[in-house]
C-alpha cells in the first residue's frame, strides 16, 4: 500500500509552507464557522482545504513552487521576526539580555555571575548590573 501511494505521488508537488499555511486556515475557518454558524467562513473553509489538495496532487511543479516563494517572499519579515523572539526566550534560560543606556544596543551576558560592569562593543559605555 506505502509502494503504491508512492508511485502515485511521484511527479507530484506534495506540501510545503504555503499548503500547510493554506490547511490551517481552512481548519481554523472551519472550526470558527461551527461555532458561528457562518456561510462565508465555511466556503473559506472548503476553498482552502481543496485548493491545498489541489496544489499537493498538481505535477506543475514549477508553477506550484514560485507560488511557495511567493508566500515565503511576502511572509520573511514576519517570520524572521518570530524567528528572532523564539531565539531570545530560548537564550534566556541561560543569560540576561540588557540594552545599552546609550544607544540600545542589546546586550548578552551569561547568568550566574553576580554584579558586574558591562562595556557596549558598540559605542563603549560601561553600566552596572547584575548577571
Amino acid at each position: 500500500m506505502k509502494e503504491k501511494f508512492i508511485r502515485f505521488m511521484y511527479g507530484r508537488y506534495g506540501m510545503d509552507s504555503l499548503g500547510k499555511f493554506t490547511i490551517i486556515t481552512g481548519v481554523a475557518a472551519m472550526l470558527l464557522a461551527g461555532w458561528n454558524d457562518s456561510l462565508i467562513l465555511s466556503l473559506l473553509s472548503w476553498i482552502c482545504i481543496i485548493y491545498t489538495y489541489f496544489r499537493i496532487f498538481s505535477r506543475n511543479i514549477y508553477k506550484r513552487s514560485s507560488e511557495n516563494q511567493w508566500y515565503l517572499n511576502k511572509t520573511y519579515k514576519l517570520r524572521s521576526a518570530f524567528y528572532r523572539e523564539k531565539n531570545l526566550m530560548l537564550q534566556r534560560k541561560t543569560h540576561h539580555i540588557y540594552k545599552c543606556p546609550a544607544c540600545r544596543q542589546k546586550i548578552r551576558i551569561p547568568k550566574g555571575k553576580g554584579r558586574i560592569e558591562i562595556r557596549c562593543p558598540k559605542c563603549s559605555a560601561t553600566f552596572i548590573k547584575n548577571s
